[in-house]
């Protein structure tokens, strides 16, 4: 299936009780792609970068853990389908992983607009991120611990992607969190494999 028409579909979805069976090893085979795919950003923001591989795994696994059989998949599917790359971009989940309540309130209610502030650089060349617009993720001053975000990325940061004389970086610049992280050569090499 080209890249840029990829979707979980309900052909694609095996019966639970297969899936139990097959979980495990499913959870063992996808582990390394999520590894490379998952980059910390400062001391408590993630991008966990999509694909139909980690879509798939994870309708499959909101299935079996709530038995919502046919009714639930097409709720599944309109959640996670979104997140599937189309083409020329990279799609991310992007969290903020806080254990303590109350840190996790006064860090998030410190970074309203967020959102608005994530990028990706290809050498000089910047791309900002584009966030889900349906969706209010800054209330009172206050950032959600959760945002997803596109990437739209031009043939040249596709190329420049995969181009080992170029450096890739995720960043923020919130004047609250202003973080950067240089993205892997097997991280690219991985997420150059979303581009159609």
């Amino acid at each position: 299936m080209p890249a840029s028409s990829r979707q979980v579909t309900a052909q694609d979805i095996i019966p639970d009780a297969t899936y139990a069976l097959e979980r495990k090893a499913r959870r063992a085979a996808l582990l390394p792609r999520k590894a490379l795919r998952r980059i910390a950003l400062g001391p408590h923001c993630t991008f966990y970068f999509e694909c139909y591989d980690t879509m798939l795994f994870q309708v499959q696994e909101m299935l079996l853990t709530e038995k919502g059989g046919a009714e639930q998949l097409a709720d599944e599917l309109a959640a996670y389908n979104p997140l599937i790359p189309q083409g020329r971009e990279l799609v991310a989940t992007v969290m903020f992983e806080i254990d303590d309540p109350l840190r996790r309130a006064s860090i998030l209610g410190q970074l309203g607009g967020v959102e608005a502030h994530f990028f990706l650089t290809f050498g000089s060349d910047r791309v900002a991120a584009v966030s889900e617009s349906e969706v209010e993720r800054t209330r009172d001053g206050k950032t959600s611990a959760v945002h997803f975000l596109r990437f739209p990325l031009t043939d040249v940061q596709a190329a420049a992607l995969v181009d080992p004389a170029v450096t890739v970086m995720v960043g923020c610049d919130h004047p609250r969190y202003g973080h950067l992280t240089v993205l892997t050569p097997e991280t690219r090499t991985e997420l150059a494999k979303d581009l159609a």
